[in-house]
């Protein structure tokens, strides 16, 4: 389980910025993306602080809005270093999943 965990850590960004990518979009609303696509096992203790953490790094920026049914909400949209990390993420993992795959598939 500990490197299937250290796996997930090395990907949940991107894939975070790529949900985000999508649209403005606040914290519930990307793990329930999240998990749509498959990506169960990302959960709040996780997402949170990585969220905190892009925007300390201006990768991500946020808007609080109004909410129908609580407290505001933050919505978070890429910054123009989150694009660009977001681009170079998906340069790495077409990379990375295509010489994994190349190796994994031949047994």
């Amino acid at each position: 389980m500990l490197v299937f965990t250290q796996m997930v850590r090395g990907v949940l960004e991107g894939c975070l910025l790529a949900v985000i990518d999508e649209e403005e979009t606040y914290g519930y609303e990307i793990m329930e993306k999240l998990a749509l696509s498959g990506f169960v096992f990302a959960k709040e203790g996780s997402i949170y602080p990585l969220l905190l953490r892009l925007e300390k790094e201006n990768i991500v920026a946020s808007t609080l809005r109004p909410s129908a049914s609580g407290p505001n909400r933050k919505y978070y949209r890429l910054t123009l270093k989150g694009e660009q990390q977001l681009q170079l993420f998906r340069g790495n993992w077409y990379e990375l999943s295509n010489a994994v795959n190349s190796i994994i598939e031949k047994g």
